[in-house]
């Protein structure tokens, strides 16, 4: 029907209409998964407990432990991979860093250093601020640093495992202070 003529109404329609937002890719996304090794040790556990189990119930019952306990490494090493580390830019421009559900805007960071795998022992060891806000993962190695510059925040600081600690300050934008 291309020879009938089109209002003005539904020509005003059509422009005035805001073009779809789309949400902006995350600078920086990261989940802390345990090693890989650990998943075997986590079937092998479950299968010497099952074992133990089999001993002791004869016939068809003697499978019933395996069947049972087969997810639970599954679900255990899930659970203790959940941990969530993303560096996300408001549309204004500002990122901030989301770690599970805590969230921190960079403009209340006032230095951040990446500590090594060296250093990690010192930092959570006697030197570490019980205010500090601390999501430490034993199996990763370096850790991100951030100083807050909040006065109505009792924290004073940040520390948060993560496997490429100079690649979560370049996403924040903050120059390594280590």
């Amino acid at each position: 029907m291309p020879d009938q003529p089109r209002s003005s109404a539904t020509d005003t329609a059509d422009t005035d209409r805001p073009a779809p937002r789309t949400p902006s890719p995350s600078p920086y996304r990261e989940r802390l998964w345990v090693p890989l090794w650990w998943w075997p040790i986590g079937f092998a556990i479950a299968a010497l407990l099952a074992a133990e189990i089999h001993m002791g119930a004869p016939g068809l019952r003697a499978w019933l432990p395996y069947a049972l306990l087969a997810p639970v490494p599954v679900w255990v090493l899930l659970w203790m991979s959940r941990h969530r580390l993303e560096v996300t830019v408001a549309p204004d421009g500002t990122a901030e860093l989301r770690v599970d559900r805590a969230h921190l805007p960079v403009s209340y960071v006032a230095r951040a250093a990446a500590v090594g795998k060296t250093a990690k022992s010192a930092a959570l060891g006697r030197q570490l601020d019980p205010a500090a806000y601390v999501q430490h993962r034993a199996w990763i190695g370096p850790l991100v640093l951030l100083v807050l510059d909040d006065p109505d925040d009792p924290t004073p600081y940040w520390l948060i495992s993560t496997r490429r600690p100079d690649q979560v300050l370049a996403a924040l934008g903050l120059p390594s202070a280590g």
